[in-house]
């Protein structure tokens, strides 16, 4: 059994600026799974920069409020939202709360960096 606590995940800056803890991937755990599990958190008044990935991804807001962008769409987001953003779709997320945008991402296949483009 594979229980982890997001306290003990690395945290790191992604490429799109924001927060991240990577939750699972397979190739940390070993796991056979196709996807991966993050966390990622936007700070008050911020921006993720905006990104591509190959493969599809979904955002499962946790907490606060924003702003989806998804090529030339955008909508307010706010928790227990999930957003599904199509392969290769520009994307990124303004939080225009005044505390963190928490949520996490499903990537599907794994996310890999070259999977991702910062544009």
């Amino acid at each position: 059994m594979l229980i982890k606590d997001l306290q003990n995940c690395e945290e790191i800056i992604a490429g799109d600026n924001s927060i991240l803890r990577e939750v699972l991937h397979p190739k940390n755990e070993k796991l056979q799974i196709r996807y991966s599990l993050a966390h990622a958190i936007i700070k008050p008044g911020e921006t993720s920069l905006p990104h591509k990935l190959k493969t599809s991804e979904v955002y499962y807001i946790l907490e606060g409020e924003g702003i989806m962008y998804i090529e030339n769409e955008s909508e307010k987001v706010h928790s227990n939202q999930a957003v599904y953003i199509p392969p290769n779709a520009k994307q990124y997320i303004k939080n225009t709360g005044n505390s963190d945008l928490k949520f996490l991402c499903l990537v599907d296949p794994a996310w890999r960096p070259e999977d991702e483009e910062v544009v």
